[in-house]
């Protein structure tokens, strides 16, 4: 059960009635509505306040996971133009991952997204979002194919993690994975990553290592589930809530961290509330990423990308030598 769509059910019924009130309104001019609109929308806007005013770390989890959030198609869809490339070359295509060449902001960029579904067939078709290893290496090949032509690469990161099947682990998920890491740390164009939902695992991180990681306000980004936190130190997945608050997924929580470099905001309610606006949110911030880091000679993005993946964790040792200190 997600608590989001549990807790917007007044929502929805409030905008049932209003909706109504004006369609009564236009329908008899002669009466008057006006008031009792009025007082329902003031109703509606307090009680949206309410809900979404300061929401937890496990409630961002259930936002994160809204059935009605946009997906990665409804980023590439708002892209100038997107022409998509199938296959590793090896196996088969992934429908988890949708990955071409595009142009945004007029500059020609290499898509790499993570996919879910949105509704059952559909999810079963793109594996609920979570990439095989065939998913992986589509990715490094395109990875590969931006260098060569020297595009930037743009990634939407959207996945509960990696495919954990039997099949998946036969054909070298964690080394599909990591090649990935691998070629993302040295790749010679500039990488832009963003995290639309949920950033789950190294399933996540296969398409995370960028110059700049934008998220969406509501989005998270975790080395595993709250769920799979929860049972792994507790043997408790009841816990799940706990473990949000301690994993620091948010956005928020990864911004002080120096993890991410920018959060892109989300209209009061989420994403899927204004979709449009989001999406077009989120664009103007990758163009503007692309813009600094273009200008930039590229032996000095990949000095500063690895300076940047060096340095996170550092915090630990200063508070190691806090601690020496002190004793």
């Amino acid at each position: 059960m997600n608590v989001i769509v549990e807790r917007e059910k007044g929502l929805l019924e409030l905008e049932q009635r209003i909706g109504d009130l004006k369609s009564l309104s236009e329908q008899h001019p002669e009466a008057s509505f006006v008031n009792e609109i009025h007082a329902l929308e003031e109703k509606y806007a307090s009680l949206q306040r309410e809900i979404f005013g300061n929401l937890t770390a496990w409630q961002k989890v259930h936002m994160a996971r809204h059935p009605m959030r946009p997906r990665a198609t409804a980023f590439i869809a708002a892209l100038d133009e997107f022409v998509e490339l199938h296959g590793d070359r090896a196996f088969r295509d992934d429908a988890a991952v949708i990955g071409g060449i595009g142009r945004l902001g007029g500059r020609r960029v290499m898509v790499l997204a993570q996919q879910k579904g949105r509704d059952t067939k559909e999810n079963v078709w793109r594996n609920f979002g979570m990439v095989h290893p065939e998913g992986y290496r589509k990715a490094l090949r395109l990875m590969r194919m931006a260098e060569k032509f020297a595009l930037p690469i743009v990634t939407y990161i959207d996945t509960s993690g990696a495919d954990p099947g039997i099949g998946a682990e036969e054909r070298g998920q964690s080394e599909a994975i990591a090649r990935c890491i691998l070629q993302l740390t040295n790749v010679r164009v500039p990488v832009v990553a963003s995290v639309i939902g949920e950033g789950g695992s190294g399933g996540a991180l296969a398409f995370g290592v960028g110059d700049r990681i934008i998220m969406l306000e509501h989005a998270i980004f975790s080395i595993a589930s709250p769920e799979g936190c929860a049972a792994i130190l507790w043997k408790d997945a009841s816990k799940a809530e706990e473990a949000a608050a301690r994993l620091k997924l948010t956005a928020g929580d990864l911004k002080a961290l120096g993890i991410i470099d920018e959060i892109v905001a989300e209209p009061l309610g989420g994403a899927h509330r204004d979709v449009e606006y989001t999406v077009a949110s989120l664009l103007r911030e990758q163009g503007r990423a692309l813009d600094v880091l273009s200008a930039l000679p590229i032996e000095r993005v990949v000095e500063e990308r690895y300076a940047k993946y060096r340095h996170i964790g550092s915090w630990q040792r200063e508070n190691e030598r806090m601690v020496r200190g002190a004793t």
